[in-house]
């Protein structure tokens, strides 16, 4: 028998902040090009990229290399409470602090951090390269971490499910008034995908999730912010699990396709042109990796296409015309008539 979650969807499928429209004629994207494994390329040139809107080559109206040291990114570091195991938010804390203390506590870019916990989300408010100060703010946060007041079940899976997408919202939304490229570092298992055989969505409700991808589709595009998903589980998470994901990366469409698991934390970091990666003994690594990922990068622009219909799914796809070389970045736009 399935089971219809009507009212556990009522707090969860409300609309994405709304952000400042943005110019509807030119798109700005950022590109990482790297090997298949490695820091990013530097020193490409405009003729390296070709541009392609739903397999359709398009002009880049223009193009900019950049590097840390011309902007700045901004960086979040987010370690999630809700969905992060009694034992294993502690490790998770300890890491995050392994990582601002490296290199004598010399960061690489403005860094803050957030944590999210069942009372809510708090982010420190200004960024700083001083690692060793943002540990020791980090330590205020042990007794928080540890309040776990949900319920359990479906009824607590729907819980951490809304939690974590109010999180995603509100940081999202404070990013959205910050310049420049900004990078969150995720450090979760992901919240629950709340989705297969037992899961029956009515037409109302895919109609109101399509809504919601969309809005947060756009509200990251706009906001110029990436998301990393770092899964601090690893190999003690479940394989099927840690992958089921990956049936959603793919842009949707149309209302009548949408599953709740495609406004998982996995989806939209690949979909805003971040990664997923998982590790249980080296997370502090794997935000360094993340970290590199900012050291160049090239801005394009293109004119955006226009639709038929509203919300109608563009994919994006970057080719570079050098061996060995991949370029990431987000995965599509909703096009507007």
């Amino acid at each position: 028998m399935s089971l219809r979650i009507s009212l556990l969807l009522a707090s969860l499928l409300t609309t994405a902040t709304a952000q400042q429209p943005a110019d509807p004629h030119t798109m700005r994207l950022d590109v990482i090009v790297t090997p298949k494994a490695g820091v990013p390329i530097p020193g490409l040139l405009q003729q390296d990229f070709t541009l392609l809107d739903n397999k359709s080559a398009q002009p880049i109206t223009s193009f900019k290399a950049v590097n840390l040291h011309q902007e700045p990114v901004k960086v979040i570091l987010i370690i999630d409470g809700v969905n992060t195991s009694f034992l294993r938010v502690s490790y998770v804390q300890q890491e995050a602090q392994k990582f601002l203390k490296a290199n004598e506590g010399r960061l690489a870019q403005p860094t803050s951090i957030a944590v999210v916990t069942d009372k809510g989300t708090e982010i420190e408010p200004s960024f700083s390269l001083d690692g060793n100060a943002l540990s020791a703010s980090l330590d205020h946060y042990s007794v928080g971490l540890r309040q776990i007041t949900r319920s359990s079940g479906i009824w607590g899976a729907d819980e951490r499910t809304q939690i974590s997408i109010g999180a995603l919202r509100q940081i999202t939304t404070y990013a959205a008034t910050l310049p420049g490229r900004k990078v969150l570092l995720w450090i979760s298992p992901g919240w629950p995908l709340l989705s297969g055989v037992r899961i029956d969505l009515d037409n109302r409700q895919r109609q109101q999730i399509f809504h919601d991808i969309v809005s947060f589709s756009k509200a990251l595009q706009q906001s110029d912010v990436s998301i990393y998903n770092i899964n601090p589980l690893g190999p003690e998470e479940d394989l099927s699990r840690a992958s089921y994901y990956q049936s959603f990366t793919k842009g949707i469409s149309r209302p009548g396709d949408t599953d709740l698991a495609d406004l998982s934390l996995q989806v939209l970091a690949v979909q805003s042109g971040g990664l997923v990666l998982s590790g249980s003994s080296d997370v502090a690594n794997i935000l360094q990796k993340c970290v590199a990922d900012t050291q160049s990068w090239y801005e394009l622009t293109f004119t955006p296409a226009s639709a038929e219909k509203p919300d109608e799914y563009h994919h994006i796809q970057i080719n570079i015309d050098k061996p060995g070389l991949i370029a990431r970045t987000r995965d599509g736009y909703y096009a507007q008539p």
